[in-house]
């Protein structure tokens, strides 16, 4: 497939995550709440999870921000649910060292998340796209900042 189709397809899937986003809304009775922010361009992100024998059961999300942002959020959404959370923190790490253009374990199956790899090619995006998995990482206690 050449490189423009390529990009076409990806910008449609992010698109897709953009107007129908998965797994929008909040968890009433979760036990991980993480709100935080891109004070960068204005992204907000409020994050629930269940998590039960540290299976991520669900995820949800609520926020605003540009269509990268809120497509990250949906997809991490959507394949962090039923995953160990060491497992949804290896994913994290790995979409993290995609965003910045480092080599990646590329035996994992992204699925939609691939799309965002072109963002790498814009760095003032990276955190856009990075937000959702910080926040995810900072809820199950794996943020790499602490």
């Amino acid at each position: 497939m050449s490189t423009n189709k390529l990009d076409q397809l990806y910008r449609s899937v992010i698109m897709d995550h953009y107007k129908n986003p998965r797994n929008k809304g909040v968890i009433g009775d979760s036990n991980v709440t993480v709100d935080m922010n891109n004070p960068t361009c204005g992204d907000v992100i409020h994050l629930t999870l269940q998590v039960e024998d540290d299976i991520v059961q669900d995820a949800k999300f609520e926020g605003e921000g540009c269509s990268i942002s809120m497509a990250s959020a949906s997809m991490m959404t959507q394949m962090i649910k039923g995953k160990h959370v060491d497992e949804a923190v290896k994913v994290a790490h790995v979409f993290s060292d995609m965003m910045l253009g480092k080599d990646f374990d590329d035996s994992l199956d992204l699925g939609d998340i691939e799309a965002l790899s072109g963002v790498a090619k814009f760095p003032a995006r990276i955190k856009c796209a990075t937000l959702a998995w910080k926040a995810m990482e900072k809820g199950v206690g794996n943020d790499s900042e602490n």
